[in-house]
């Protein structure tokens, strides 16, 4: 069985593969050692990583580079949260990407530049022309920012996001990820009618993965949140310990 095809299988509502992000080859090397079935990264950890600002401010060579050491350092399926592509023509994006070793990419539908939403039917034609381009080489997460960007009123948002939902699995998708539904209620509405896995943020409401299992959900994700943790825990904890002469490792 192929990596893509191992990916794919793991996406089953009511079973989520819950994917603690990652931010580099260390990091994801974590990640597998823990027993987790598959490595996702963080667009927004990895540009920190890299030096940049979420938002495609890293250069792609440079996000291209860090996906492949990723891919390189564990044996299991990797995810990449690719942006909006990157500017990158369809064909384009899959041979590089696929050059990489990754399996999977989120593809978002704003644009980074401005965090306006993309055309519906705009973004279903991209995801179209990477699909045909891949082939069944790639996972496709298409990212609903609808909610994100909070465009209108709630019950607007909520059909916002069934409609796309519905024309990105058309386009292709193997799976759809409203970022920023956080209420169990919203994300059990998008489950029952969107034909297809959805993907969640735990940042969203943080409740348990029982609950999102409860409710149909295929994939959870973390976005930067582990990272920001540690980051936190390192200047809040363990540096001002060791400037008061005290064992930061004692802690």
């Amino acid at each position: 069985m192929s990596l893509a095809t191992a990916l794919r299988e793991l996406h089953v509502p009511g079973t989520p593969l819950v994917v603690p992000n990652a931010w580099d080859a260390a990091s994801a090397q974590i990640v597998e050692a823990a027993g987790f079935p598959a490595v996702a990264t963080s667009s927004n950890a990895t540009a920190a990583v890299l030096g940049y600002d979420d938002g495609e401010h890293a250069p792609v060579d440079d996000v291209l580079t860090a996906a492949a050491r990723i891919a390189r350092a564990v044996s299991v399926p990797v995810t990449v949260d690719f942006e909006r592509g990157y500017r990158l023509a369809p064909a384009e994006l899959v041979e590089r990407f696929v050059a990489t070793g990754a399996v999977g990419l989120n593809l978002e539908d704003s644009d980074p530049a401005t965090g306006e939403l993309v055309d519906p039917d705009a973004q279903a034609e991209f995801l179209a022309a990477v699909r045909e381009a891949a082939g069944d080489a790639l996972v496709i997460n298409a990212r609903i920012d609808v909610f994100l960007r909070q465009a209108g009123p709630a019950e607007e948002q909520v059909r916002a996001a069934l409609d796309r939902g519905a024309r990105y699995l058309a386009a292709g998708a193997d799976c759809v990820y409203p970022i920023g539904a956080g209420d169990l209620d919203v994300i059990a509405v998008l489950t029952t009618q969107i034909d297809g896995p959805v993907n969640v943020a735990y940042g969203q409401g943080a409740h348990s993965l029982a609950d999102y299992a409860a409710r149909g959900v295929a994939r959870v994700s973390f976005g930067p949140m582990f990272q920001r943790h540690l980051y936190a825990t390192f200047a809040g904890t363990t540096l001002p310990a060791l400037s008061a002469d005290r064992n930061p490792f004692a802690l």
